[in-house]
């Protein structure tokens, strides 16, 4: 629930009230984004298991989560063009229902025991599409619901919401596949992108101006790519984090779990690793609730440094204390960065180009990720695991620095209100009940 402390001057409690700032169209987005975190959470885990529990092999379950990525990776462009084109909540309502089917028909294979490999990958690459047009349109929504002196708290909270639903997805989700199956626990994700899809279909977006049409998508993603390459400190970041995420992908998706197996004691230890970072971006999310700092990316990007320090920490060992240490520091980091980022682009990329210019950054962060996998292995046979993990840290450290050097990096400054006026700002959207007083690609308004 959206609540801010109500004023107790007079000596008499008064209840929790949602913030002033949180309007209609802000507490469906976040309400629907909770919905689709514990949801999708979980389900990752039971389509492993589900391919598990037909015979296949570890590759077979890398084939499926494959599956998903690469039509994520190649209709991102295409969906941030259509999503500046038609209204963004139609596109949401539209790639929730494909989820929702998708994941509604896998559910019924692997409860009837009929789902087969080739099945199972079709219908992860639906959903990675339904991904693809989705992610895009809600970085538009999102942060046009609140006004701009309140966007770093609208989105510190919706990313707080997020993480935390994905965290109690996750433990929930691996539960419940323990217990019942993973065929139910995929029924359950259809069941939450139908009811997320229900809450959306219910914005009001009346007070967003319609579109002028244009020439067409590809005329859409030259005048985006133009948007991206025109403004140094956007394609400098862009660049920086299609390495950064690969080298962190690679680092914690092959080696961590090989260096638990080996030094930290297995699975376990690793997995509370994980939670410990998902606990620091909820941590990160309520520091930025309360911090507005005035240079937005340079802020920001001194945030990135602490990403080596989790590949460093593998490559010592250090012992499970000393990793959850890092990884929960790490987790807050990471946070801050991500929404600093977030309120940047909000902040300089005009409303009607923002769709088209968020696909250019989820592109650039995800494009080379299955390509730094895929290596990881031949390079541990090359140069041994734990040079490969410092080169990680090293390579994430320079990269790091270097973008410092950008002028634009360094000089962009928070402006005292932006100049957009949302759809769904205190003036025009329903009052609350009562006064009262979310990394590129990475800052995803959630499915």
């Amino acid at each position: 629930m959206l609540t801010d402390r109500a004023d107790d001057r007079d000596g008499i409690p008064r209840p929790l009230r949602r913030p002033s700032w949180a309007g209609r169209n802000y507490t469906l987005l976040t309400t629907a984004a909770v919905v689709t975190g514990l949801g999708s959470a979980g389900s990752l885990i039971a389509a492993a298991f589900a391919v598990l529990g037909t015979g296949g092999s570890a590759t077979d379950v890398g084939l499926v989560a494959t599956a998903r990525t690469v039509p994520l990776v190649v209709f991102l462009l295409i969906g941030g063009a259509v999503a500046d084109r038609l209204p963004r909540h139609h596109v949401m309502v539209a790639a929730n229902a494909l989820n929702c089917v998708s994941q509604g028909v896998f559910a019924v294979l692997v409860l009837t025991g009929e789902a087969r490999l080739w099945q199972m990958a079709v219908l992860a690459a639906l959903g990675g599409t339904g991904q693809a047009f989705f992610a895009p349109a809600s970085e538009g929504m999102v942060l046009s619901s609140v006004s701009g002196e309140h966007s770093g708290r609208a989105f510190a909270f919706f990313r707080m919401s997020m993480n935390g639903a994905n965290i109690g997805g996750a433990a929930l989700g691996g539960a419940l596949v323990a217990a019942v199956g993973p065929g139910w626990v995929l029924a359950v994700d259809a069941a939450a992108f139908g009811v997320a899809g229900a809450l959306r279909a219910f914005l009001d977006v009346g007070h967003i101006p319609r579109r002028a049409p244009t020439a067409g998508v590809f005329s859409d993603l030259r005048d985006g790519w133009r948007e991206v390459v025109s403004r140094p400190w956007l394609w400098a970041v862009v660049g920086q984090f299609a390495v950064v995420n690969a080298v962190v992908v690679a680092a914690e998706a092959v080696y961590g779990p090989m260096v638990a197996e080996e030094h930290l004691g297995g699975a376990g230890p690793w997995g509370l690793a994980l939670a410990a970072f998902g606990a620091g971006t909820v941590g990160g999310a309520l520091l930025m609730m309360r911090l507005k700092p005035r240079r937005l990316l340079l802020t920001g990007i001194l945030c990135v440094f602490p990403l080596a320090l989790p590949s460093a920490a593998l490559a010592v060992p250090v012992p499970v204390a000393g990793l959850l240490l890092v990884m929960f520091g790490t987790g807050i980091a990471l946070e801050v960065f991500g929404v600093l980022w977030m309120v940047a682009l909000h902040q300089e990329i005009p409303e009607e180009k923002f769709s088209r210019v968020s696909s250019y950054d989820w592109f650039g962060s995800l494009a080379i990720t299955p390509v730094a996998t895929t290596l990881a292995g031949p390079v541990q046979d090359l140069i041994g695991r734990t040079a490969a993990l410092w080169g990680c840290s090293a390579l994430i450290a320079l990269l790091t620095a270097a973008v410092l050097c950008v002028p634009d990096v360094r000089r962009l400054t928070r402006r005292p209100s932006d100049a957009r006026e949302p759809a769904d700002s205190p003036a025009t959207a329903p009052a609350a009940p009562g006064a009262a007083s979310p990394a590129p690609g990475g800052a995803a308004a959630g499915s």
